[in-house]
Formats: C-alpha cells, structure tokens, sequence
C-alpha cells in the first residue's frame, strides 16, 4: 500500500471525527444571546478539541509525506492512533456538557496522553521500517515536544482531581506548544525533494 492511501483514509476518519464533534453543538431553542451562555463550556471544549484534532492532522500530513513505505505494522500503528482520536467526541462532550469537571477532565487527558503515546508508536514504528537513515528520522532528531507532551498529560489527568482548571490550562499549554510551527520539515523535505517520493501502487 503506498503512503497515499493511508493518508487519504486517516483524512476521512478525522473528518469523521470533527463531524461527530460538531453535532454536539446544539442549537438553543430560545433566540436570544442569553440562551447561548450554557453552551459556552460545550464550545470551549469543542475549539479545545478542534485544534488538537488539526494538529494531529497535520503533523499525521507530514510524517506520512515523507514515508516511504507502508507496510502492515505501519497500518495496525495508524489504527491504534484513530482509534484514541475517535473518543475525543465523546470526552469533548462529557467534559462540556459537566462544565470541566474532575472525572470528565481527567479522562479528556487520559485520551489525550494513550494518543500521544499512539502517535509516539506509528512514528517509531515508520522510522523502524524506513530506517535510521530515513528522512523522517532525520527532521524528527530529539523530538522534544513529542516527549515533553505526554509528561504534561500525565500530570494534567491527577491535576485534574485537585482543581480542574489546572489540568485545563496544561492542555491549552500543549495545544500552543504544538501550534508553533516548525520548519525542519520543510527544509529538509526541499533538501532531500527524491527521497520522500512514495512507491506508486
């Protein structure tokens, strides 16, 4: 299977999952700004989740563009990763819904942390197949922030159970971590333009 194709499919489940996401937003009945007050946790949780989501997206754009290959354990690593994200629909909801209580918050960042630690997975697992050499190993080096992140959900989910908004605040921490672009993969990607070329099928 050539990169492409596993690209195009984790695109169409995360589209999914921003879907089923967004139907959680639902319409007040009265028309007036008041009646949109007791949605603001459920939108905040939603912007919260939305961007995760964008983030994992693009990061999943990169890593596979400059995959060479796929090969099955690359398949079953991007599956365990969609399947974490998959549930960030429903701990968005619980969490907003409960206005960011402990349980409902603590749990967002244990989704958020056994996802990271998928992502952690499927990267290794290509640079596994690719090889040490491979242009993926190269533009990810330390990969600081890959490892930082999960430490911060670990301490975010236990965060959780002494004041809420703790936890919170390291989530939106990470979230703009992440945000911060980084140019190493395109400079190395237009250092290097033969060898991110995918296999055609």
């Amino acid at each position: 299977m050539s990169p492409g194709r596993l690209e195009a499919f984790s695109d169409g489940v995360i589209a999914i999952i921003i879907t089923i996401m967004v139907l959680e937003l639902r319409a007040p009945h009265e028309p007036s700004l008041a009646a949109l007050a007791p949605l603001l946790p459920v939108f905040l949780s939603y912007v919260l989740s939305f961007v995760y989501l964008g983030i994992y997206w693009n990061n999943h754009h990169h890593m596979l563009h400059m995959t060479q290959r796929v090969d099955g354990a690359i398949l079953w690593a991007n599956l365990h990763l969609l399947f974490w994200l998959s549930l960030v629909p429903f701990t968005t909801a619980w969490m907003g819904e409960n206005h960011f209580a402990a349980v409902p918050t603590a749990v967002y960042g244990a989704v958020l942390f056994l996802a990271g630690i998928a992502y952690w997975i499927l990267q290794h697992t290509i640079i596994a197949s690719q090889g040490p050499d491979s242009l993926l190993a190269a533009v990810i080096g330390r990969d600081l922030k890959g490892k930082i992140s999960p430490v911060i959900y670990a301490l975010a989910v236990p965060a959780a159970f002494v004041r809420p908004w703790i936890a919170d605040v390291l989530y939106v921490a990470v979230a703009l971590m992440w945000l911060v672009p980084d140019r190493r993969i395109e400079r190395t990607i237009a250092s290097a333009p033969s060898r991110h070329i995918a296999p055609p099928e």
